[in-house]
C-alpha cells in the first residue's frame, strides 16, 4: 500500500533585523517557544496556509514566505509532516492569539527562551 494518514502543518520564522517572532504556547498539548503556524485545510495550498496561519496567529500579513525545510514525525498510523517557512515581509500590528503570545526575541537571546 502506498497511501498512510498524514497530517499537513506549515511554520514561519518571521524576522527583522536580529529578531525572530516566537510563539510563547499555552496550550497542553504543546507548550513553550515555538515557530507560529498550524495545520492546512482540506483543499489549500501550502503558501496560503502559511499566509492565514501567520495573520490568525500573530495579526501579522506575511508576503513571499520561503519554504526552507520540511520535517517529519511519526504519528499513529501515519506522518505529521511539517513545511518550514521564513520571511522578513511583513505588515500589520502583532497580537497574540489562544494559542499564546508572541514575542520578538533577539538573536542573542534565543539560548534563553
Amino acid at each position: 500500500m502506498r497511501t498512510e494518514n498524514v497530517d499537513l502543518t506549515v511554520m514561519c520564522l518571521v524576522h527583522k533585523n536580529d529578531s525572530y517572532l516566537l510563539q510563547n504556547r499555552v496550550k497542553e498539548d504543546w507548550k513553550g517557544y515555538t515557530l507560529p503556524g498550524g495545520h492546512i485545510e482540506k483543499g489549500e495550498s501550502i503558501v496560503d496556509a502559511v499566509i492565514r496561519e501567520i495573520k490568525e496567529e500573530t495579526g501579522l500579513t506575511i508576503f513571499n514566505p520561503h519554504l526552507c525545510g520540511v520535517k517529519q514525525f511519526p504519528i499513529k498510523n501515519g506522518r505529521y509532516l511539517v513545511f518550514l517557512f521564513e520571511t522578513d515581509q511583513f505588515e500589520g500590528n502583532l497580537t497574540d492569539s489562544a494559542e499564546g503570545t508572541m514575542h520578538w526575541i533577539s538573536k542573542d537571546r534565543l539560548r534563553d527562551v
